[in-house]
């Protein structure tokens, strides 16, 4: 894939970001740590979830995934190489409260005391996220995210955490992509644990709201430093298919509950009033109890986002028809065609990421933003070497790195870009089949290989930074 074409300047761009712009990766525990039952770790939904016969391409797990567990000392050092300032990573809740609830599991918390250490001790910043999908199983079977109580279990597994590293992480996420957690995982049925109900989907949006909120309000009651409080949020744009009536309704209802049921109640402290009606005509209600909101809308310092790709909005299915089998009307999500794809078949589309950025700038006014995923899976095919010449993944990280810098330059406060992901590793429902790292895994003898993009970015940030 070559650089988008219409925008030519992508390497004077970058060149001008300020010399403290973030440049780093990022990773999450389930998909690169292994180590599925060692030093007290149980179960989470994703160890059950990817048992579940079909539920996952070739029937992969994350038990071992890139041994990140064993590792992790090599894997801080590479980062150290690849000139990485900023590492988000997260923490497995049932590595470090087994179960959901009680004490802290001493060895659980003691990898990531490590951990912070040894990025700390080689000049990288920690970027720390409580919950990257892996719920205990025993808070799932008692309701999971449908179930209210689980927003209070993550609030006292939250301060767990914070107890123990607050005095050295500075960067806190409390949530990474809800809509995937709620939606992908509760009404698609295509993420742990697997459900297919839009009305739990609903409650489980609202649970992880509330549970970020109770969360934000426990971590800033300690001071023992200065927070820098985040929660990240998979977005994207919501153009209508064409200009008829039924297209621009439709991108209003994808709007709304995938941009805005996500957004408003965190920086506006309110649910969107034409979210709420689209609701209703459903039946359905959003579980919300007095003082939520004011939880909920805890002011945070950043909003992190996650980016890669929008879709087009059309008022009608494959036949032509404008409501569906229960007489409700049609939203369809629609590749703009045209454009070049990834591995994956997700179109490519920096310009979006601009677009993104500067409707957060005009309508949430003031929010700083992080880039906290952005990547690509491409088919790579290593040499004899092991090394990956991926030509197509750069391409992709310099034009989304130059949409930031376009951004900001239009006005919108981004402060980092951390490219999705350090290593290839165990991508969710595609398993190991799918490859999004800057650094190739061999699973088979778990050697790391930097790629090009990964030479690539190492490159771009010692540029920005002056060093170069």
């Amino acid at each position: 894939m070559p650089a988008d074409d219409r925008f030519p300047d992508d390497d004077a761009l970058i060149a001008r970001l300020p010399a403290g712009f973030r440049i780093g990766a990022a990773t999450s525990a389930y998909q690169i740590e292994g180590a599925a039952a060692e030093d007290g770790r149980t179960a989470s939904i994703w160890d059950t979830f990817s048992r579940v016969p079909g539920a996952v391409d070739n029937g992969d797990t994350g038990d071992t995934a890139c041994d990140h567990y064993h590792r992790m000392p090599q894997d801080v050092a590479l980062m150290a190489d690849l000139g990485l300032d900023t590492y988000r990573f997260s923490v497995a809740w049932p590595r470090v409260q087994p179960g959901g609830r009680g004490p802290a599991n001493p060895a659980g918390l003691a990898f990531y005391d490590r951990l912070v250490d040894e990025l700390l001790g080689r000049g990288i910043t920690p970027w720390l996220t409580l919950y990257h999908w892996d719920l205990p199983q025993e808070l799932q079977d008692a309701g999971g995210w449908t179930a209210r109580d689980t927003a209070h279990r993550f609030a006292d597994y939250a301060a767990l955490v914070h107890d123990r590293l607050g005095d050295r992480v500075a960067h806190w996420t409390t949530l990474n992509e809800p809509f995937c957690s709620a939606v992908l995982g509760h009404v698609e049925g295509v993420h742990a644990p697997g459900g297919r109900s839009l009305a739990d989907g609903v409650a489980a949006v609202h649970h992880l709201h509330l549970a970020h909120g109770l969360a934000a309000r426990r971590l800033r009651a300690d001071a023992r430093r200065p927070l820098d409080l985040a929660v990240t949020h998979l977005l994207g744009t919501s153009a209508p298919a064409t200009d008829a009536p039924a297209d621009r309704e439709a991108a209003r209802r994808a709007d709304a509950f995938g941009f805005r049921f996500y957004l408003d109640p965190i920086l506006r402290g309110r649910y969107p009033d034409d979210l709420i009606a689209d609701l209703a005509a459903q039946g359905i209600e959003i579980p919300v109890r007095e003082g939520d909101l004011a939880a909920i809308s805890t002011p945070i310092d950043t909003l992190g986002v996650n980016y890669y790709r929008s879709m087009r909005s059309s008022g009608t299915d494959e036949n032509g028809a404008d409501v569906d089998a229960r007489g409700l009307p049609v939203t369809r999500g629609l590749p703009h065609g045209g454009l070049p794809v990834t591995g994956l078949g997700w179109e490519v589309m920096p310009h979006d990421l601009t677009e993104l950025l500067l409707r957060i700038a005009r309508d949430y006014p003031g929010t700083p933003m992080v880039i906290t995923e952005s990547g690509a899976a491409y088919d790579d095919v290593p040499d004899a070497d092991g090394y990956v010449d991926d030509r197509e993944r750069t391409a992709y990280l310099s034009a989304h790195l130059a949409a930031v810098a376009r951004a900001r330059e239009a006005g919108a406060d981004v402060r980092g870009y951390l490219a999705w992901s350090l290593l290839d590793n165990f991508e969710w429902a595609y398993g190991y089949a799918q490859r999004f790292g800057l650094v190739r895994v061999d699973y088979a003898t778990q050697r790391r290989t930097p790629k090009r993009s990964a030479r690539w970015l190492r490159d771009t940030a010692h540029r920005v930074r002056g060093r170069a």
